[in-house]
């Protein structure tokens, strides 16, 4: 069973991998999911070197941070983070927030070995909604 499960993970992995290639002026959203915590970071191919990351730091940051400085991107009040599909989605508007400012505006994005799905799914919606176009 494991066998199999593995198989199916590189497979998706390297039909995802092989679809993005077409865009290769475009910087990459790489997302990598844990079982805790989730990571996503902005690639240029080309250099080979990371342009903007964000992860869950940025939210403990957050937290800690004055009320004054710790707005909600969207609705104006604190992020109340209560599970791990609410911080995946300020994740994504974090990251879209910081690569807004490099001034990078297209990229594609590439969800690895895991499914449009859950975390993954609510990260991507969360670029989005920030200014990310993919």
């Amino acid at each position: 069973m494991i066998k199999r499960y593995r198989n199916k993970t590189i497979k998706r992995k390297t039909k995802v991998r092989a679809k993005l290639k077409r865009f290769s002026d475009r910087p990459r959203l790489s997302v990598f999911r844990s079982n805790k915590y989730i990571y996503s970071q902005i690639i240029d191919d080309k250099k080979g070197e990371t342009l903007v990351s964000a992860s869950e730091k940025e939210l403990k940051k957050l937290q800690n941070s004055p009320p004054a400085e710790a707005q909600h991107v969207r609705a104006g009040k604190t992020p109340k983070l209560q599970t791990k599909i609410d911080r995946a989605y300020l994740i994504g508007q974090i990251l879209a927030k910081k690569a807004l400012k490099k001034k990078i505006k297209q990229v594609y994005f590439d969800r690895g070995k895991h499914k449009y799905h859950g975390r993954v799914e609510a990260l991507a919606k969360g670029a989005r909604e920030g200014g990310l176009e993919f």
